[in-house]
């Protein structure tokens, strides 16, 4: 451009950054306030920079490219509509307000100055270059701000796992939970997760997968778990599902927040006694799973029940033994139910009912007219039978 043409760019600055100003107060809500305070210097200090470096680039004396310090400015602007809760629409219509006004202004300078037409079409296409590359500059802004709260909420939920499935006091839970923005939900779960099929860092080896909001989850941990809140509502949510598929998933008891950490812990003790490869099943409900958590409290005191107990079957046959425990089990479930009633709960004829009846009222006699021993009797055979209940543990009616 010519020097006549820069020079006289230059002596409208002040005016024009006054009336661009204006006009975005005019044309855009968002900025219609009193520019005070860090909001209004800003904006102040983003149209002077913006129309300082213009001019520097039509005499020769910018780079030709935004010097970092004034690109800074316009980073700063993206950042600030960040923290004021605003998408970018608001200061990417004040740019192209901007924009507009100085093409006016400027124009009638060409007019004066007789910059010819071809000059004319160059000096729009620069107008909204620039514009262009401050409004990249403040969009960068904006999506750093973004990302940086998104680390430190992402750091402030994983925290609040880490009080909830240690124990912390509900104090310590609720004052993480305001600044994780995790409201405290009436009932949580604790689920047990096995490690990821893929390797650290993987999301559990499921593509594209994005957990609700409130779940809190770490997957890729030395003890992987979630922390899902409102069980009901969000355990049947495709994305939890996903997550707990092929990590042999232990889905720990419905309880209040302050007991997250009991849940979780019920729930690894439950996948601690699966047999088989974890992998291949479904979620384990554990509500499904409360007495044989009562016996997992204490296995040395359950065995030594059960040694004392059951001992009258030790001389029998394996086979043997294990009818006629099944056949105590049945008729101590059965509130001491009669020959039909255990041989319907076994699935067998009431007359070999009777005789197996017959056989352990000759084994235990006395034990079972005493309430105490029927108790014990039963610890000890469900903790007999308890291996083999896991390993028809029903999977969880999602």
């Amino acid at each position: 451009m010519p020097a006549r043409f820069a020079a006289e760019v230059r002596k409208e600055r002040s005016s024009l950054a006054a009336e661009i100003i204006t006009e975005i107060r005019r044309h855009v809500p968002d900025f219609s306030r009193p520019l005070a305070g860090q909001f209004g210097a800003g904006i102040q200090q983003g149209v002077e920079t913006a129309l300082e470096q213009f001019a520097d680039l039509l005499d020769g004396s910018g780079e030709g490219a935004l010097g970092e310090e004034r690109l800074r400015v316009h980073r700063a602007l993206g950042r600030g509509e960040f923290a004021e809760g605003r998408s970018l629409d608001a200061l990417q219509a004040a740019y192209r307000v901007g924009a507009r006004v100085a093409w006016r202004r400027y124009a009638r300078v060409a007019g004066r100055t007789g910059l010819g037409s071809d000059r004319m079409v160059l000096l729009a296409e620069a107008i909204f270059a620039h514009i262009d590359e401050l409004a990249a500059a403040a969009v960068a802004g904006y999506a750093a701000a973004r990302a940086d709260e998104a680390g430190t909420f992402g750091r402030r939920r994983h925290h609040l796992l880490d009080l909830l499935a240690s124990g912390a006091p509900p104090g310590a839970v609720r004052d993480a939970a305001r600044l994780a923005d995790w409201p405290l939900p009436v009932g949580v779960a604790g689920v047990a997760l096995g490690p990821a099929a893929a390797p650290p860092g993987a999301a559990a080896a499921v593509p594209g997968l994005r957990l609700p909001d409130l779940v809190l989850a770490d997957l890729d941990g030395a003890e992987p778990c979630l922390v899902v809140p409102e069980p009901a509502l969000y355990l049947r949510d495709g994305q939890v599902q996903r997550a707990m598929q092929g990590r042999g998933a232990v889905i720990g008891p419905t309880v209040p927040p302050d007991a997250a950490a009991d849940s979780l812990r019920w729930a690894r003790a439950i996948r601690a006694c699966l047999p088989g490869p974890h992998a291949a099943r479904g979620p384990v409900d554990g509500e499904r799973c409360l007495p044989e958590l009562l016996l997992l409290g204490d296995p040395s005191l359950v065995k030594l029940i059960a040694d004392r107990r059951l001992s009258p079957l030790a001389a029998l046959t394996p086979k043997r033994g294990e009818r006629l425990a099944a056949t105590l089990l049945a008729w101590l479930q059965t509130n001491r139910g009669s020959a039909p009633d255990v041989a319907a709960r076994l699935g067998i004829h009431p007359q070999t009912a009777r005789q197996r009846l017959h056989q352990v009222q000759r084994l235990f006699g006395p034990a079972l007219a005493d309430p105490d021993a029927r108790f014990e009797l039963e610890v000890a055979l469900r903790s007999r039978l308890m291996a083999s209940a896991f390993g028809a543990a029903p999977r969880l009616g999602l």
